[in-house]
């Protein structure tokens, strides 16, 4: 991309950064502005690599794919919070497995015996697992590295994002207001992070559409216990009766949970629409802005895949005006 051209992307969650790196380092002006560095829904994410109930699944599959790959080689680097973890995805109603599982590295059906008591089939399989605070910061650093600026700021529209050859929307749930998106719904998510009593593997039940979750993610000496997915809530107000719920369920797959110090809350608002949105528009003074939101729980899972999606629509359109 040639570099006179000025992307100004709104937004510094997952999405945002990982966009801005990508176009930052291939050649573009990159400047992000967010009112909150880094976004707090990405700082609450546990996070797994795996989709999370959103469409459409073909670009999904395709997105998550890249995605998954670039991961695998991240975790080669310790800095960058990404690592492969072994662990069990469990039903307690004989489901059949993720279709997006059954490709991953060591993936095996799970024998009777190590399943926790009341489920009924699970699934072994080896997966990125991302330490969110610390991948974050490997993503802003990055971007530092790559050109890029990150200025602290809240927008009241998009166009208070100009002076801009292109704006990316990564605005997440606040597109509701800046698009705006009647179709985008908040989702809240609710984790709750304890020391890590000695655990090495994530375990995570299918609950369907339940909003009471049931994960647990170890990293290196915490481990983020999920969680809750409230449709149409969007409070960021911690609720220690959801707290309290989470580490019971965590604590009857795994006791060693329940004697773990609580360390914090993290809430976020996962935003969610019927399909993700990426893809390219014109504004009426020919700003070229083009959206990537809408990602529900999936924000992690799909960040490289539409991150190179948005690069490729911005030189095609580029292409265009020559």
């Amino acid at each position: 991309m040639r570099r006179e051209v000025r992307v100004v992307v709104a937004g510094a969650g997952v999405a945002g950064l990982t966009t801005a790196v990508v176009l930052a380092e291939a050649g573009a002006s990159v400047h992000v502005i967010a009112e909150q560095v880094p976004g707090v829904t990405s700082l609450a994410a546990g996070a797994m690599w795996g989709p999370y109930l959103v469409e459409p699944k073909a670009k999904v599959g395709r997105w998550g794919q890249r995605s998954l790959e670039i991961f695998q080689e991240l975790a080669e680097d310790p800095s960058t919070g990404v690592r492969l973890t072994n662990g069990i995805e469990a039903s307690r109603t004989a489901e059949a497995s993720p279709d997006w599982a059954s490709g991953l590295p060591g993936f095996r059906p799970c024998e009777p015996a190590e399943l926790p008591s009341g489920f009924s089939a699970g699934y072994r399989f080896t997966v990125p697992l991302i330490e969110m605070p610390t991948y974050l910061s490997y993503l802003l650093r990055r971007l530092h590295v790559a050109g890029g600026t990150v200025k602290r700021q809240r927008l009241a529209s998009l166009a208070d994002a100009s002076p801009a050859s292109v704006i990316v929307n990564c605005t997440g749930f606040g597109a509701q207001e800046l698009v705006p998106d009647p179709g985008l719904r908040p989702i809240r998510g609710q984790h709750v992070v304890v020391t890590n009593p000695g655990l090495s593997e994530f375990f995570s039940e299918d609950t369907g559409l339940s909003p009471d979750l049931l994960c647990f993610y170890s990293h290196s000496d915490t481990v983020v216990l999920g969680g809750t997915a409230i449709d149409g809530e969007g409070s960021l107000a911690a609720d220690d009766k959801a707290a309290s719920d989470i580490l019971a369920r965590c604590a009857a797959v795994e006791p060693r949970l329940g004697k773990a110090r609580l360390l914090e809350h993290r809430i976020g608002v996962r935003p969610t629409r019927a399909t993700i949105r990426v893809g390219a528009e014109r504004q009426k003074d020919g700003t070229l802005v083009v959206h990537n939101y809408g990602h529900g729980g999936a924000g992690v899972t799909l960040s490289w895949g539409c991150a190179e999606e948005v690069t490729s629509l911005l030189v095609a359109n580029e292409v265009d005006k020559q």
